[in-house]
Formats: C-alpha cells, structure tokens, sequence
C-alpha cells in the first residue's frame, strides 16, 4: 500500500522544506517509495478527523495499511527500519544511526527550535536580546561539539543514515541565520545533504504544493463561488 503523508495546506515556511514533513517526504525518497499527500488547513488540523491521526493536531502524520504514526522522528525511523541505505544491517551502526536521530531532535534541535521562535514571537520583548544572545551560545556550544565529531569525514557514522538526514533537517533551519558562517564543517555537511537527489525531490514535491496553494489562494473569485 502506498503511504500517505498529512501536510500544510499553506505551509508557514513558505515553501523552504522547513516544515517536519521534509524529513518524512526526504526518508520516502532515500527509501525509493511513492507516497500521497493529504494536504490540510490550520483549522482542519484541529478537527476530530486529524487528530484521529495525530492527537496534538500537528503535521505531519503518516498512514499505511493499518499503521497511523505521527512525529517525524517516529515515521522517519519507521521508513528507515525497512531501508538499508537509512539503518545498516550491522547491529552497531544500526544503533549508531539511531542514537545521531535522537540527538538531532533530543539535543541539536531545542535551542535552534526556540531560536527561530524567538525572533518571530518575541522580537518586542525587552529580554529578546539576552534571550537570543544566549540561545546563539548554547547553538554554537552544540555545533562545537558536532564539528569536532565530524572533522572531515562526509558523514557521522561513515555511510549517509537515517542521523545524518534528521541532523541536516534540524540545521537546515540555520541556512538563514549567519551562526553556520563560524563552522564551515558544518555548513558543508548540510550542504552535502541538500545535494543529495533524493532530498531535492523532496524539496521539489513540497515547493510545489506551496506553489500551488499560493497560486489557488491568488485567483479572482468566480461568481459561482460568491452565489
């Protein structure tokens, strides 16, 4: 049975692949699997028929035959678990591919997250300069440390895994900010990810979801729809 992914009708990233269903739709693509989109309003994510889906009324969400899973990290684990090229075979890198997932989402992602929230919520704050500053330091305190794992190698563990792809999601949401300018390791690292072909597909299918909602949104009305 062929998946289906529950995204933003009119996703707020504007159609920059920030959103959590890029690391699903970029699992899919590694893995070789077609997948449908259902696409729904930040009003219809709140109804009973999505959280039936996903109880916190978040995309994204994932069905497959009897299976509904909700979380990116959770789907993407789940597409990688059937996906050599996402989870080796061997016990131990096997491991270590999911251990980098976590550490992604557990302890790379928190202060980026609240990064990006602060400058959007909490600009007018008399605090949001502290705030920042000191989210900046924890940020750059995480990528020290992810650096100095790196060094030169192209990947975290050897081969490209299901890590290395939920990593450069988490930092992807830096590309804009200046705070990779001080670890050149690190901005080749996403680099290298957002070259890879399955992840433009996946940029490329969600970009034009948002395309299209943009262009739909744009159009006059019709008489017929004010009747």
């Amino acid at each position: 049975m062929t998946p289906t992914i529950t995204v933003f009708a009119n996703s707020p990233d504007r159609g920059r692949g920030l959103a959590r269903d890029m690391p699903v739709r970029w699992a899919l693509e590694e893995a070789g699997r077609a997948y449908e989109v259902r696409s729904v309003s930040f009003a219809e994510m709140k109804g009973a028929a999505h959280k039936a889906r996903q109880p916190f009324g978040q995309i994204p969400a994932y069905e497959e035959e009897r299976l509904t899973l909700f979380e990116s990290g959770a789907i993407v684990l789940h597409i990688a678990g059937h996906c050599p090229a996402l989870l080796p075979a061997e016990e131990a890198a096997r491991a270590r591919a999911m251990a980098w997932m976590f550490a992604a989402l557990n302890t790379v992602e928190p202060p980026v997250f609240d990064y990006s929230l602060a400058g959007v919520l909490e600009k007018e704050k008399p605090w949001h300069d502290e705030r920042r500053a000191l989210l900046e330091a924890r940020i750059h305190d995480r990528l020290g440390d992810l650096s100095r794992h790196l060094g030169e190698a192209d990947w975290l563990e050897g081969a490209f895994s299901a890590g290395d792809l939920m990593m450069i999601s988490v930092l992807r949401r830096l590309n804009s900010t200046g705070l990779l300018e001080a670890w050149p390791a690190i901005a080749a690292y996403v680099a290298r990810g957002e070259s890879r072909p399955a992840f433009t597909r996946a940029f490329d299918a969600q970009r034009a979801l948002f395309t299209q909602s943009q262009a739909q949104q744009a159009q006059p009305l019709k008489e017929s729809d004010t009747a």
